[in-house]
């Protein structure tokens, strides 16, 4: 009677290890907010990492100079303006969301030559976002 009373004990003690732990295996695969991620890479200055969620071709605009790039057109372009504007901080200051396929964010773009305005639109292409543009401008001053 002693040893079915130890595998009893022992069984609850599995049960309830596998019912604290179970929830948080789900819990850490939570998608990452694209949002997030994007505001993330600017602020590394990731020109690599922001590059791979570039569409094929990307409208992008950086202090007024407008152009329609593939991937690694952009991926250029961009790394030459964190030559010149290395980031320090990005902040979301405004998104949307409410679009199963397209997504908005404005991110403040702190960098050492000045504050900057990004504009980022994504679009979704077979369940994955991607940039589709991207504008990045002097913030104006209140």
């Amino acid at each position: 009677m002693g040893l079915f009373r130890i595998i009893q004990l022992t069984d609850m003690k599995l049960l309830y290890l596998f019912v604290l732990l179970f929830p948080s295996f789900f819990m850490s695969a939570t998608p990452v907010d694209v949002i997030d991620r994007t505001a993330e890479l600017l602020k590394d200055g990731n020109t690599r990492e922001l590059a791979a969620t570039f569409s094929s071709s990307i409208e992008m605009t950086i202090l007024g100079e407008d152009n329609v790039y593939s991937n690694t057109q952009a991926e250029q372009a961009l790394a030459e303006f964190f030559k010149r504007c290395q980031p320090h901080s990005a902040k979301v200051l405004h998104r949307i969301t409410s679009n199963a396929h397209y997504q908005y964010a404005v991110i403040i773009l702190n960098t050492s030559n000045g504050t900057y305005r990004t504009c980022v639109s994504l679009k979704s292409v077979n369940g994955k976002f991607e940039v589709n543009e991207m504008r990045i401008e002097a913030e104006k001053t209140k």
